[in-house]
């Protein structure tokens, strides 16, 4: 007897239609942040210098450089970055037997600029990590 049921029906199509594409044909942002990029293709981790920031107790911080290339004198990059910026420093022998220079304090910003100056190596193979 309720015949307004049966009057207004409405169809919904099966595949949803945005600006007259169906969905499976749009692209969306395919970043995937827990990939490493050692995975990319032409990009691994030997190529790269990773400045890391670790925090300790309270507000101190140690920063560390890694992934600088084997041919490089390290200990004397090293003496370098404890003289231009006034902290100590230490070069320490990673996992993998490769050396890492660790210095006192927040320094990623200068490390990289350093590194740059002196044409250590290119900005865009420099990795700056931590908060």
């Amino acid at each position: 007897t309720n015949q307004s049921h049966n009057t207004t029906i409405c169809r919904i199509p099966t595949a949803i239609y945005i600006f007259n594409k169906p969905m499976a044909d749009l692209a969306f942002n395919n970043f995937d942040a827990f990939k490493d990029a050692a995975d990319e293709p032409g990009a691994s981790q030997g190529e790269k210098v990773h400045v890391r920031v670790q925090q300790r107790n309270g507000r101190k911080c140690i920063t560390t450089i890694a992934g600088l290339a084997d041919d490089l004198d390290i200990k004397r990059i090293c003496k370098a970055f404890k003289k231009n910026f006034s902290c100590n420093g230490a070069v320490q022998k990673d996992e993998d037997d490769s050396e890492v220079i660790q210095l006192s304090g927040d320094q990623r910003t200068n490390v990289k600029e350093f590194l740059v100056d002196q044409e250590i190596c290119h900005s865009d193979a420099i990795v700056l990590h931590g908060f």
